[in-house]
């Protein structure tokens, strides 16, 4: 008897610390390139979608095979574990659908299939705000790749202003977001029920979650943190266009034809011992685009892009890498760079779909910890993107809503 309740108590333990795991985006395989988001056809960054407007997740397959793919829809809380909600209370229809809507490429040297997947649909709509997850499935119901996004309810208005940081350490290299919340009902004991996360430049990776207010006056919640809430500012994205796929373009060095077209880009240099040149950028975005095309949906060429980077051999169990909201800020295999010695310099060749993109170099130190600034340096003139979200879960509410978005760009920084 003992030893059953003992095997009954462990397996409910170990099934509760699955259902409480933190979940991450799965990378796709190689041959899915070029994952966007659309909100109004307009492509967006990192997806917040204000509740009851439609959006799409796009993707291509560089294959000729025509591929069937279905998606799943999952709820989280802020923490990013899995809800208590059933798919009825956050779902109005059902997932688990084929994405019916795909195009093959025309006039490409490079063969793909684009799928397009809009949200709501005859079968789906989200009725819930929160965090969530989109799972792509294979016909073997593989999760081939997932996307967050969060949906928002605008029961809330939030006010950024952008300072610089008091820490005379940093004054020059840190940027500090700093916000108020007005509801627009009463908010009951918010430094437990509410929570906020701030985004810079739509990388999920980078961000500030879970901030207290510091005092609320009536239904407004006011945060003046500084060194909490300050983020490294980094420098200017990089940026490269290839819509002549036939000719140099912007930062092009040259180009040829070999299986697919290639383009090779200008070798960048560290920035991090030079001053702050402003340089407009999209806050690492790419957009696709193509001279020739009327539907560059499917005829967008894909190119061999080549990276460069002119910087000596790192330390032993540092690595480099090229990312962007391409790659969703991921850092893996499939972008690290690879030390040249005869060129004494970084290499690294990604093939993408013709367009304008933002991209910088990350580094890696030994413990998988981010260097922020290492190539790029850090400047408090920069011009970054800041997303405030705030999530609100009342007493007796089974998930976190999100009550509240603004977004705000740092170039007007207040002292």
């Amino acid at each position: 008897m003992f030893k059953s309740l003992t095997s009954i108590t462990f397996c409910l333990l170990f099934s509760f610390s699955l259902f409480s795991q933190e979940a991450f985006e799965i990378l796709p395989p190689d041959q899915i390139k070029t994952i966007t988001f659309n909100d109004d056809s307009n492509q967006i960054g990192f997806p917040v979608i204000r509740l009851g407007n439609s959006f799409s997740i796009e993707f291509d397959v560089l294959n000729g095979y025509e591929d069937d793919y279905y998606y799943k829809i999952d709820h989280y809380n802020f923490d990013w574990t899995k809800s208590q909600l059933s798919k009825s209370e956050y779902l109005k229809g059902y997932d688990n659908s084929k994405i019916y809507n795909y195009k093959n490429s025309f006039n490409t040297y490079q063969i793909y299939s684009h799928y397009n997947l809009t949200i709501p649909n005859q079968e789906t709509k989200i009725i819930k705000s929160g965090n969530y997850i989109v799972s792509i499935l294979n016909d073997y119901e593989e999760v081939v790749f997932s996307k967050k996004i969060i949906v928002y309810e605008s029961l809330s208005t939030v006010e950024i202003d952008i300072f610089r940081s008091r820490d005379l350490n940093n004054i020059n290299k840190k940027q500090v977001v700093q916000f108020e919340v007005k509801a627009t009902s009463n908010i009951n004991n918010p430094l437990k029920t509410v929570k906020t996360l701030i985004i810079q430049n739509n990388n999920l990776n980078n961000s500030i979650n879970n901030l207290k207010p510091q005092y609320t006056l009536g239904n407004r919640l006011v945060y003046k943190y500084d060194s909490e809430a300050s983020f490294m500012g980094g420098n200017e994205f990089l940026y490269f266009e290839n819509k002549n796929i036939r000719g140099s373009d912007i930062n092009i060095r040259t180009f040829d034809l070999k299986d697919i077209y290639h383009n090779y880009l200008y070798p960048d240099n560290p920035r991090n011992n030079s001053t702050y040149t402003y340089n407009p950028d999209i806050n690492g975005n790419f957009l696709i685009t193509s001279l020739d095309a009327q539907d560059t949906d499917i005829e967008a060429d894909y190119t061999k892009v080549h990276f460069y980077l002119n910087i000596n051999k790192l330390d032993s169990g540092k690595s480099v890498y090229v990312s962007g909201n391409f790659n969703g800020y991921q850092l893996s295999s499939s972008n690290k760079m690879t030390y040249n010695n005869s060129r004494n310099n970084y290499e690294l060749s990604l093939k993408l779909k013709q367009g304008f993109y933002n991209y910088k170099y990350s580094v890696l130190d030994n413990s998988n910890k981010e260097l922020k600034g290492y190539v790029s340096g850090n400047f408090d003139e920069t011009e970054n993107n800041y997303k405030v979200i705030v999530y609100y879960r009342d007493y007796g509410s089974r998930y976190d809503r999100v009550i509240g978005y603004n977004t705000i760009n740092s170039i007007k920084i207040n002292n």
